[in-house]
């Protein structure tokens, strides 16, 4: 899989554990969280951290000097795994959580390497986790290009995550609709489309010379108030190359600063037209296999299973809305295993059922749960060993409501067919 772009994979994964630390609270100021930006030698990091345990031993308060002491521990012995910072940094979180009131608190940590390098070095116990600056991963980092048009005004800026700057303004010299005296209507509206073409032509050539030089243009927002923007979008003024990259054409009221800003408060609902456009297209060359039965695409979890330990899938359909759990099941006396698949709200009752339940094999009641792993989890490590992608699909669309409900949240697009191999 690529590395040069964030897959909907690394997404997925690292808001589902952001989700989960968010909802997380300690006792106090408790929680510790680490955030090592690369390049950081490991050992100036563990420095600071014997230098904070030292720090720690003034607190008064028992229970919460020994938790944040324990937290500091853990997060070095975790820093020991690593002879250099990853490329990319290091997030480790640690701290004791309760789990059912005051008293049943557990160190739990959490290492995570961020999809793209971090910019900070930091160190904070709270009693929250600091998942803040992870956060701003998940927003939207391609640089897209917005042209504001009317027939005065033109304005050009590009917009990178939360980064908007204004290129350039340029005035159009078109003269307005109102006839100068002394002049025919039909000889001064030729004059003025004269202009008019002449201020597109030059707004052309300046939208080329911004936006084409731009290595990781994601997309073209054309932008203005009346049908000049649907004009200008329509005539042969931009590059074939920037053309192609024109996602969207929307009315704003105003062509300078102000609708710049129109535009970036509709940003994000484009944005996420472009991930809906993207996982539309993975979704329909997956359903024209299946509707010609070429034999290139299969579904369900028994068969998708088969088709990865063959190494036939090229891409792997997930849907984010999968809330199941593949659970090992382990006789304590013999060794026996076996594994179940269930809904995640049914692992309490499961996990009860197997009290006293006899082992299939040595008939001994010892049967426990060894392992639980997400569904989506499972499928997506099996992809990894056979270097198939893997497209996380939202329930947002059409086609991704079709891929829960009617194929089980589980698809494939094949590499080869396999009822001929």
């Amino acid at each position: 899989m690529s590395t040069s772009k964030r897959t909907s994979l690394e997404l997925f994964r690292l808001k589902k554990t952001l989700d989960t630390l968010a909802r997380k609270e300690g006792r106090g100021t408790e929680l510790v969280s680490l955030y090592v930006p690369p390049g950081k030698q490991i050992s100036e990091v563990m420095n600071m951290l014997r230098d904070e345990y030292g720090t720690a031993s003034n607190i008064k308060s028992t229970t919460t000097r020994k938790n944040v002491q324990d937290a500091i521990v853990k997060v070095q012995q975790r820093l020991k795994l690593f002879k250099e910072t990853p490329e990319n940094g290091l997030v480790i979180f640690c701290g004791a959580i309760p789990q059912n009131g005051a008293g049943s608190e557990r160190i739990e940590t959490y290492v995570i390497i961020p999809p793209e390098p971090i910019h900070i070095y930091l160190y904070r116990c709270d009693s929250r986790f600091h998942t803040e600056h992870l956060q701003e991963l998940l927003r939207e980092k391609e640089t897209y290009g917005i042209l504001l048009i009317d027939a005065s005004a033109a304005t050009l800026a590009t917009l990178q995550g939360r980064r908007l700057e204004i290129v350039r303004q340029i005035s159009s010299g078109v003269p307005g609709k109102t006839r100068a005296g002394g002049q025919s209507a039909r000889r001064y509206e030729r004059l003025r489309e004269m202009r008019l073409q002449e201020y597109f032509r030059r707004l052309g050539e300046h939208a080329n010379e911004t936006f084409l030089t731009i290595e990781n243009l994601k997309g073209l927002i054309i932008a203005g108030p009346g049908p000049t923007k649907f004009d200008f979008e329509k005539g042969d003024y931009l590059n074939y190359m920037l053309k192609e990259k024109v996602i969207d054409v929307i009315d704003t009221a105003y062509v300078d600063e102000q609708g710049v800003k129109e535009v970036v408060d509709k940003a994000p609902e484009i944005m996420r037209k472009i991930r809906y456009i993207e996982e539309k297209q993975v979704m329909q060359q997956f359903l024209y296999e299946i509707g010609h039965d070429t034999g290139m695409a299969t579904y369900g979890e028994e068969e998708v299973r088969r088709a990865l330990e063959a190494g036939a899938v090229r891409t792997l359909l997930l849907s984010e809305g999968i809330d199941i759990v593949r659970v090992k099941v382990k006789c304590n006396a013999c060794g026996y295993e076996e594994q179940e698949t269930m809904k995640n709200q049914m692992l309490t009752n499961f996990e009860q059922s197997l009290s006293g339940k006899p082992c299939p094999k040595c008939k001994a009641p010892s049967l426990a749960i060894a392992e639980t792993q997400e569904l989506i989890e499972n499928f997506a490590q099996m992809a990894e060993y056979t270097n198939t992608e893997v497209e996380i699909i939202s329930g947002e669309t059409e086609e991704g409501q079709m891929l829960k409900n009617s194929f089980g949240g589980i698809a494939a697009i094949l590499r080869f067919n396999l009822q001929r191999k």
